[in-house]
């Protein structure tokens, strides 16, 4: 009996080996597909008007939409770096646009090596040094220069990475659509006299053929999701890989990027998980791009990093809970892109409260409203030239150049924020709450507000 016993315990621990062998544990990879510059609005996913979004809204169909994240700095290098960090902008270092990170920092580079997976990006690249701050294996394939005039792309050394062996992978796509020049596309899709303009525009002739060429960069991204995830498909890779779509900030006009308005910090996110999302579904949680590495080190099977600002919202990706953070904060430091104008921002799901440090001054940017530039035949100055005969843009261009100390807005009725309820009695207490937050977060990440708002020597 004895001995039997001994068999039958053999046999199961040899079962079980065997079993563990043959289907070791599975890690799903990832890839994450981001925008640059992408006004979310535009994917017909999220309500476009001007066009199908066909492969994006695909992903919306198979996976899950969040309907509110947000970006804490509406700029390319700090959101990039709190993406990578999964912290806020002041703590990381980049609280200016090009501005680099402390080099002490550890990115998800880090956390997802130490959990056995492959990390690796291909494209726009910028924001990624220190190489000892992103330790990314880097992928030929996708452009890395931003402004570079052409866009072209190939997939070979993409398949060759994501099939290399059985590792697990993070694979970050960093397409440099829709970013300026908005010189690649075919303009011919959009004609400019039938398209929808954001209720926060003035309509001028300058700056609908701009939006065309904006426009058909946006079906170049969508182009090269389609063809990311056709390729998934082909390799049997998309089986046991999240894909992962993520819009940046807002495009580059006027009070969009390089603003605290939805328009510059709102984003879009897509999650298609195959066997965990429910395709076609939706939700209003609360996150921001500092939630994202927390929530790869999460889904890869690590536990929490003591002293990330970022949290996990793995439980609302699974269906287990539809909240994730109460308030989204937003940094704003203007300098090196124009004046130094700071602001800061709170906001929950609906309403949102803007501080601008610095009132007394002007806003002002050099890309889009530079006085000096001699070419007028811009949509800034094309917006200015209407003023005289039209006091809708006169409303519209002095409420980007001349701001209050404080805005306060009802995001759900008033989505372009367009009516500031700051002087409104109605909301004083929820204002003094909101401030009152505002200030304990700025306190926490040692933000000193204007001051930080300065000129720093570049390193050698």
């Amino acid at each position: 009996m004895k001995n039997t016993i001994t068999i039958i315990l053999l046999l199961i621990r040899f079962g079980v080996y065997s079993f563990a062998q043959q289907r070791p544990v599975s890690k799903p990879n990832v890839i994450i597909i981001m925008a640059d510059d992408l006004d979310s609005q535009q994917l017909s996913c999220y309500g476009g008007k001007n066009l199908n979004t066909t492969h994006i809204d695909r992903l919306a169909k198979e996976g899950l939409k969040f309907n509110q994240i947000y970006t804490s700095e509406a700029m390319c290098v700090p959101t990039r770096a709190s993406l990578f960090t999964g912290l806020y902008p002041v703590r990381h270092g980049s609280f200016q646009n090009h501005k680099p990170v402390y080099d002490k920092l550890k990115s998800v580079g880090h956390y997802l090596a130490d959990l056995g997976y492959r990390v690796a990006l291909t494209g726009k690249d910028h924001s990624t040094k220190p190489k000892s701050v992103f330790p990314f294996e880097i992928i030929k394939g996708f452009e890395p220069d931003c402004v570079s005039p052409t866009d072209d792309y190939e997939l070979a050394d993409v398949k060759q990475y994501i099939t290399r062996n059985d590792q697990p992978y993070c694979l970050f796509v960093m397409s440099i659509n829709p970013h300026t020049p908005w010189t690649v596309g075919d303009t011919t899709e959009f004609d400019p006299n039938k398209l929808t303009l954001p209720k926060n525009w003035v309509d001028t002739k300058v700056t609908r053929n701009q939006f065309v060429k904006y426009l058909a960069e946006v079906r170049r991204l969508d182009n090269q999701v389609g063809d990311i995830t056709q390729l998934l498909q082909e390799t049997g890779q998309d089986k046991n890989t999240i894909v992962v779509f993520l819009g940046e900030q807002g495009a580059q006009f006027p009070g969009a990027k390089w603003n605290l308005w939805d328009v510059g910090q709102k984003s879009s996110m897509l999650i298609k998980w195959p066997g965990v999302v429910k395709p076609a579904t939706q939700t209003d949680a609360l996150v921001q791009y500092e939630d994202i590495t927390p929530t790869l080190i999460d889904l890869a099977g690590g536990k929490p990093v003591s002293g990330l600002d970022g949290r996990s919202f793995l439980p609302v990706i699974q269906g287990k809970s539809k909240g994730s953070r109460q308030y989204a904060y937003g940094i704003h430091n203007n300098i090196p892109e124009g004046n130094p104008y700071p602001i800061r921002s709170i906001r929950d799901t609906r309403y949102k409260l803007i501080l601008n440090l610095t009132p007394d001054q002007a806003y002002y940017n050099r890309f889009m409203m530079n006085p000096r530039q001699k070419d007028r035949n811009s949509v800034w100055f094309s917006w200015i030239d209407q003023q005289q005969a039209d006091p809708q843009a006169k409303r519209i261009t002095e409420r980007i150049e001349k701001r209050p100390a404080l805005e306060f807005y009802d995001t759900q009725s008033d989505p372009w924020e367009l009516n500031n309820l700051a002087g409104d009695p109605t909301y004083q207490d929820r204002i003094r709450q909101y401030n009152q937050k505002l200030q304990e977060w700025m306190k926490q990440q040692g933000d000193a507000g204007a001051a930080i708002d300065s000129m720093y020597t570049k390193k050698p």
